[in-house]
Parts: C-alpha cells; structure tokens; sequence
C-alpha cells in the first residue's frame, strides 16, 4: 500500500516542476521583452482597454503623419509668398526710382528688373512638393500659371500682354490721339467738347467748372457726354474753364485751360483774341493740344493698367476682355478673348469657391485645417498684373511725352502694389496659412501629451517591472531547484531501500 502511493507521486511532481518551468520561461520572456504577454489573450478582463488605447495611438499616429506632410507643404508656401512680396518690394523701388533713360528696345533698366522679377514670381507658382502644384486649386496635377515670355509676348497665334495693351492703347487714343473726343466749333463763338461714341474707350467727361465772364457753359449731357463753351464777349485774363476726365483705369484727371492775353499762349492757356470768333477757334485748338498731351501721358498710362487688368482679371466666368476689332481705334465695344485667340495665363482651377476651400487635411478627432492656394488670388494676381505692364510697357526715344508717360506709369503702378483698402494682399495669404501653421503645431503638441499617457496606461496594462519579475524569477528558481532535488531523491528509493528502513 505505501510503495503504491511512493510510485504514484511522481506524476503531480511532474506537473507541477514542468508548470514552474512553464512559469519560469514566461516570466524570462517578460523580463527579456517588457511585457506581460505577446498576445492580448494574455491580458485577461484587460485585453479591451489595450486595444482601445492602441487604435487611439494609431489614429494620433495618423493625425500627425498628415501634419507632417502638410507642414512640407505650407513651408514651401510660405516661402513662395516671401518671395512674392520680396518681388513686389524689389519693382516697387525700381518703379520709385524716378531714372528714365531708355534703351534701343525702348525700355528702362527698371523695367528689364521688373521682368525678371515677374519671370522668378511666376516659375515659383509653379512650385511642385512632391506630385502636387501647390498653386493650382483643386487641379494639383497641373502647372499654375504660364510660362513668362508666352504671358506677355503671346505664342505667335494667341495674343499675349503686349498685344492687349496696343490694342486698347489704339482704342482709348483714336486715331487723333484726343482720347475719343471731338473737338468742334458749333458756332463762330462757341467750343463743343464731345465723347465721340457710347464705349467704354478714352476720356470720359465729368464736372465741369468755369469762372470764364461772357461765356455761356453747358452740358456735360447724357452719354456719349459733351460740354459747350459760348463766348458772348471775350472773357478777362485769368479766368479758366476746368473739365474733368474720367480715365480707363478709373483714375480722374482735370484739365484747366485759363485766358490769357499774353501770345503766344503757354500751355494750358488759351489766347484771348480780338474778337469772341477768334477767343472760341483759340481754346478749341489749344484744348486739342492738351487733350493730345493727356492721351500721350496719363491716358496711355491709364490704358496700359486697364488692358492688363482686362488681360489677368479673370476666372472661369470671366474670360479676358480684348478690343472688338480690328479697326481698334474707331471701336466701340470689348469682346470676350478665347482660348484659340488670348493667352490664358492662369492655368489652375478656378471654380467659385474660396481658395483656402481647394485643399483640407483633418488634423485632430475635432479639427481640419483649409490651406488650399490659387495664383490667382487678388494678392498674387495684382501684383503679377502690376509688375507685367510695367515690364511690358515700351516708350520711343523720340517722344517728347516719353518721360511724363513711364512716371504716370510708374506712379499708378506703385500705387496698385500698395493695395487699396479692403483689398487682399500678399500678406494676407500669408496670414491665412500661419493660422493653418499654428493650428497644426499645437495639435501636434497635443498629440505628444496624449500620446504620452496613453503610453502610460498601456504600460501599467501591459507592461511590467523589472524588478518584480526578476524578484519572482530568483523565487520560482529556489522552488524548482527544491522541487528538482527532492525529485531526484524520490528517484533512488528503491523497494529493497524502502524496506530496509
């Protein structure tokens, strides 16, 4: 009976040294890897929360992978734009300069910098981060803008800045140079001043002032407007008649014509003659020479600006406005320039929706970021626009009015860089996408403080301590040694032994 019960324990002695060899080899994989089990079985009633924290650290994970992707793209932007106004300061200085002295192609040196600020402003927009433009809209797969010598020369079967501006230069002038205004005398004592067609071409006629004795002054009347100047008597020496002009580009211009009985009349005077018919033919003749002396400088000035605007101002509704012509200085109307006929210099999207709208990334459970571009944006198109006429433009040395065109110019041209109220600049892009920057750097830093507990959480689930497995190591190998000699001992009793004792 008692050698049959010695025989039967070795087999729960067994099980129990193989359990703690079991117990043993975990807890050294736990000591060699950190934590409590390789499989989330092993975590018991826990094995839930480990999963739900480790999906929260693989979305933050996420989160912050397309924060870095954006981040590459909104640096490059952002120094895209610096450029950008780096340009626009660079011409605006050029244009301030107040040098004019032209070369062989009729052009300053201010205006060849111009140029190659225009070409380094427009390659930039086409700027790739990785296979994406950053300032096309929606149209990431495409270039944003043309190349420069195809936006102001044209391609050879499409017209390009410079043929839009000769156009509307024709136009605005006629063929006379006096704007699109006729200049007749009624009457042996009378002087009418008239727009020469209902367009949107050359001076327009505004308020019109006198302090001219023995004159009758009427009008301006409806469009196309004309104003009537008739002398009863002769008028005294000094007293003037002021009629302002409303030019292409907005801007408004007086122009003052005083009597004076001095011969010969200087400019902007008008002789008084010997009798009312000859006052009358006098200022008829000298309004012709100041009127032709506006065209040559503010209103060329003027019209440049407008076919450029006519020329960039555009979107997908909107296409380029071009003279209807030819004739172009007889013509009345704008006709809307085709993809066959007019270089389209903005080649992105150009949907209705705002621009910061093209591009999104959700960078938090709770937050997106909008930082889409489009190069023609108000900023970037004024400035592109205000730097392409000026480096467009061209002037001929011989023209006495050369000088007074290129500073109207110049002076019109500073003063769009400078922007209006209201007005977008460049900047202000730049302000929308150091939001987005923010945005996104303090949800990365939130991220790094979630991420951080949730690593704490998961370690007191999953992880263990060194210590404690090392403690529990050293005391499962006393028992197992102990349990091993008192197995050996089991082993060399015999029956001879057993009964023996």
């Amino acid at each position: 009976m008692t050698v049959s019960y010695i025989g039967s324990i070795s087999s729960p002695m067994l099980q129990s040294i193989l359990g703690m060899r079991s117990q043993l080899d975990n807890l050294q994989r736990q000591l060699g890897s950190g934590v409590k089990s390789t499989t989330y079985a092993g975590l018991g009633t826990n094995r839930g929360i480990a999963l739900s924290l480790h999906a929260q650290q693989s979305a933050l994970s996420s989160y912050d992978s397309t924060i870095k992707i954006v981040g590459v793209r909104l640096a490059a932007a952002q120094q895209i734009l610096t450029g950008a106004d780096s340009a626009v300061n660079t011409v605006k200085q050029a244009a301030n300069s107040g040098q004019f002295q032209i070369d062989r192609t009729g052009q300053t040196q201010d205006q060849k910098t111009a140029y190659a600020q225009l070409d380094q402003l427009l390659s930039s927009l086409n700027t790739q981060v990785g296979n994406r433009y950053l300032f096309s809209g929606t149209a990431t797969d495409q270039p944003a803008v043309a190349d420069t010598n195809t936006i102001v020369n044209g391609d050879g079967i499409r017209a390009g800045l410079k043929q839009i501006m000769s156009e509307r230069n024709q136009a605005d002038l006629g063929a006379d140079g006096l704007g699109r205004l006729t200049l007749t005398n009624p009457t042996a004592t009378s002087v009418a001043v008239s727009e020469d067609a209902v367009s949107p071409f050359g001076l327009k006629i505004g308020a019109v002032n006198s302090t001219l004795s023995n004159a009758t002054v009427t009008g301006p009347s409806a469009p196309p407007a004309s104003v009537g100047i008739d002398f009863s008597a002769n008028p005294n020496a000094g007293e003037q008649i002021t009629i302002g002009f409303t030019l292409p580009d907005g801007t408004t211009q007086n122009l003052t014509m005083m009597a004076t009985a001095t011969s010969p009349a200087g400019r902007n005077q008008f002789l008084i003659g010997a009798t009312p018919d000859e006052t009358a033919t006098n200022l008829k003749n000298a309004l012709a020479a100041s009127v032709v002396q506006i065209g040559a400088t503010s209103l060329t000035a003027a019209s440049a600006v407008r076919a450029s605007k006519d020329f960039f101002n555009t979107d997908s509704t909107h296409p380029p406005q071009r003279v209807d012509g030819p004739p172009f200085d007889t013509a009345t109307a704008l006709k809307d320039g085709t993809a066959a006929d007019t270089v389209t210099w903005y080649l992105g999207e150009a949907g209705s929706a705002p621009a910061r709208s093209t591009a999104a990334a959700e960078i938090d459970p709770s937050l997106s970021i909008s930082y889409g571009l489009r190069a023609n944006e108000d900023g970037l198109r004024n400035a592109i626009q205000s730097i392409a006429v000026f480096a467009a433009a061209s002037f001929s040395v011989g023209d006495p009015n050369a000088q007074d065109a290129y500073s109207a110019l110049t002076t019109r041209v500073t003063q769009a860089l400078n922007g209006g109220p209201g007005q977008q600049k460049i900047s202000d892009i730049e302000t929308d996408l150091a939001r987005a920057q923010t945005a996104s750097k303090s949800a990365q830093s939130r991220h790094q403080q979630t991420s951080n507990m949730l690593t704490d959480m998961l370690h007191n689930i999953e992880g263990v301590s060194q210590d404690e497995v090392g403690v529990r190591i050293l005391s499962l190998q006393t028992s197992l040694q102990a349990s091993l000699q008192t197995t050996a001992m089991l082993s060399q009793l015999s029956l001879v032994n057993f009964l023996g004792k």
